[in-house]
């Protein structure tokens, strides 16, 4: 019987405190994509949010984002170059300053990277073709260009560790690159990288190769590796992938390469597919080789939703739960379960240390239906930095 409050060791020895993880969410809070004064003061309040953090998806090539950014110092966070190293410092340090463990998620957002248009670099995908909702250019990479990618995944990953972080998540999920070579919708080519199931598989197998590569010679033994993917990839008629080919995909990594995790996308981990009865979780966790541990995010906002999605998964991933509240897994340890924070108020704000551009983002887009957000909707930008200040003092 799981719960909450035990200690989880992986596989190579990492032990966190509970089992609970944050779950990746983009902060817009990037200076030229380096990580600013919002970013430090966002993530030292949340050392306390879960056994481990993950920190939000970022990108390993120049042309790897940044995406769903709309101005210069509200951007993804990037990693491309030592340069970026110094700040990311900062972050794992404020992270594991009570004991926790600090992920880093890296990704390239493939045709996602908008915004990197906008700044005059190009748009990469595996195929060029039409996308209806896209109208932005876009370039189909060479197979050098992917080989480049691979070996940015690796770059990055050698950068995560020169930075104290405990672990890196590779971003399978979302429809950013990952995603993308492996739909049969968005993944066109007729190479070493498409054209079947296996050959679509082969992006996500090489990355992870470079990854695990690079974390033997440089990382210390107890790092932590893990995959992150979206179960399914259907919008009407076009069908990327189901959940029997995510399966054949997370049997085939956690064979191949001894990843400490595999880290469920969805928006509810209750969520069943059409031809079957059993919950992403359940269908994916029957092909996660162990052991190799199973993560899922998806609405799991209240203790009680947490104790249940612990009988499917092993750690529960927790999102727009630790942006109200910033201290769920200490309350959870310490027996405070009643004083968990649920929605919006001052209360939560004084503590939150949400950033500028991230609450710009929730205050306006009905997709983030966070309880209490009506609250946030009162504060301009101006009112929230009277509240939070950049040195973390209230």
């Amino acid at each position: 019987m799981r719960k909450l409050t035990d200690e989880v060791t992986f596989r190579h020895g990492a032990t966190i405190s509970t089992r609970t993880a944050q779950s990746p969410m983009l902060t817009n809070s990037g200076l030229d994509e380096k990580v600013s004064p919002d970013t430090i003061d966002y993530y030292s309040a949340r050392s306390k949010s879960a056994g481990m953090v993950i920190v939000e998806y970022t990108s390993v090539s120049p042309n790897g984002g940044p995406s769903r950014s709309w101005a210069p110092d509200r951007e993804q966070l990037a990693i491309y170059n030592d340069d970026f190293i110094p700040g990311f410092k900062k972050v794992a340090n404020c992270l594991k300053k009570d004991g926790n463990k600090a992920i880093l998620q890296l990704v390239h957002s493939g045709r996602e990277a908008q915004y990197r248009h906008t700044l005059g670099g190009q748009v990469e995908v595996p195929s060029k073709m039409n996308f209806p909702w896209i109208d932005y250019p876009l370039h189909e990479l060479t197979e050098d260009e992917v080989w480049g990618i691979v070996k940015d995944f690796g770059k990055a990953t050698k950068r995560a560790i020169d930075c104290g972080f405990d672990g890196v998540e590779i971003h399978g999920a979302n429809h950013y690159l990952h995603q993308e070579f492996f739909s049969a919708f968005s993944n066109r080519r007729n190479d070493f990288w498409g054209g079947s199931l296996n050959k679509r598989m082969n992006f996500a197998i090489e990355v992870a190769r470079e990854v695990f590569k690079v974390v033997k010679e440089n990382a210390p033994k107890d790092f932590i590796v893990g995959y992150r993917i979206s179960p399914e990839e259907i919008h009407g008629d076009n069908i990327g992938y189901t959940w029997h080919e995510s399966q054949q995909l997370v049997k085939r990594l956690t064979e191949l390469f001894e990843f400490d995790y595999v880290h469920i996308s969805t928006n509810d981990y209750t969520k069943t597919p059409e031809d079957s009865d059993k919950n992403y979780a359940q269908l994916l966790g029957e092909s996660v080789q162990k052991p190799a541990l199973l993560l899922i995010a998806g609405g799991i906002n209240t203790t009680e939703k947490m104790n249940d999605a612990l009988k499917y998964v092993d750690i529960v991933s927790l999102g727009r739960s630790t942006l109200i509240d910033p201290q769920i897994a200490y309350k959870l340890k310490t027996g405070q379960n009643d004083k968990i924070l649920s929605e919006f108020n001052e209360e939560s704000v004084n503590e939150d240390h949400l950033t500028p551009g991230l609450v710009e983002l929730l205050t306006n887009m009905d997709y983030f239906a966070i309880p209490g957000v009506e609250y946030l909707k009162t504060l301009s930008d101006v009112k929230l930095a009277d509240v939070v200040t950049h040195d973390g003092t209230n």
